[in-house]
């Protein structure tokens, strides 16, 4: 029979693709890790890893057949723990969400602080980061995006619509040429994505809207773009959740532009059993309906449930 301890070693190779990464997840010596991977491949007489220096350890068919059945057997292992140890521990634990960058740090954040206080046993990671989060290589167990997953066996709904306006200082724009109009915009310069690194043809937005804008100053980061317009030397179209908090930054033409674009939050589908995933997801979709005037551009600060 297959040892479910084994099997969580080989997992965590297969997410990390390091011995060494793996090893401090488990919080055991790499060594162990090497001994316990050589031991299962022994046992089951295949090879589940080809070692590479560039992409380290990569699945082989084999492997790739093991994962999904390990996969089972880990979300079955926390539904039955979870169902035999009763509600109260049932909402403790851990869990991880990525998110894009802005509303990672801008929304997320503050609304995981306050679900942390209303849930003190269960510890959160957030991941705000300007690329899509694995959920295949449990890099999170929530995922919120701006694309929905296009297959997987996952939970997904549409979370919200949120408003993208184009933002410049009032130092700015008290220095340049005034703006009327859309076509008063080609006097003017801005902070845009570095069109090669995007992660989602979702955020060409800025291309889209003004084809021959003058782009001077280009970030993967949406959260360095917003620093970046604080200095009042160009301008720059930005999450109403973000610029809209802040008094420093004003809409251009706010009645003529105004990009909308969507979020999806989506885990996998065993973990959405969880009691403590159902509690997290809840909370996050009721907290984020009642700032859907912040995410639309209309009011400028968080709203949080009673």
């Amino acid at each position: 029979m297959l040892d479910w301890d084994s099997l969580r070693y080989f997992l965590e190779v297969a997410r990390t693709q390091r011995v060494s990464a793996a090893a401090r997840k488990l919080g055991v010596e790499h060594t162990t890790v090497s001994r316990r991977i050589r031991a299962l491949e022994t046992e089951l007489d295949t090879l589940l890893f080809e070692k590479s220096r560039s992409a380290g350890f990569v699945l082989t068919d084999d492997g790739q057949r093991l994962f999904v059945h390990a996969e089972q057997m880990e979300s079955t292992v926390h539904t039955a723990r979870e169902n035999l140890s009763g509600i109260g521990q049932a909402l403790s634990g851990h869990l991880r969400i990525g998110a894009t960058e802005g509303f990672g740090s801008y929304v997320l954040t503050p609304l995981a602080a306050d679900f942390q206080r209303r849930y003190p046993h269960i510890t959160l990671d957030i991941l705000p980061v300007p690329r899509f989060v694995s959920l295949s290589k449990r890099e999170a167990d929530l995922a919120i995006t701006i694309e929905r997953p296009q297959r997987g066996p996952y939970v997904c709904s549409k979370l919200c619509d949120y408003t993208l306006r184009l933002y410049g200082t009032p130092g700015y724009l008290a220095r340049h040429a005034p703006i009327h109009e859309r076509a008063d915009l080609a006097d003017h310069t801005f902070i845009g994505y570095v069109d090669e690194l995007l992660f989602s043809e979702r955020l060409r937005y800025l291309e889209d809207l003004l084809p021959a804008s003058k782009v001077v100053l280009r970030s993967t980061s949406v959260v360095a773009q917003y620093h970046a317009a604080l200095q009042g030397q160009s301008l720059a179209i930005l999450p109403c959740f973000i610029a809209a908090q802040d008094p420093r930054l004003k809409p251009v033409l706010e009645n003529e532009i105004a990009i909308t674009r969507s979020f999806w939050m989506y885990c996998h589908e065993d973990l959405r059993k969880l009691k403590r995933v159902t509690v997290l997801w809840e909370f996050i979709r009721k907290s984020v309906l009642k700032n859907a005037d912040l995410l639309a551009g209309k009011r400028g600060t968080m709203k949080y449930l009673p």
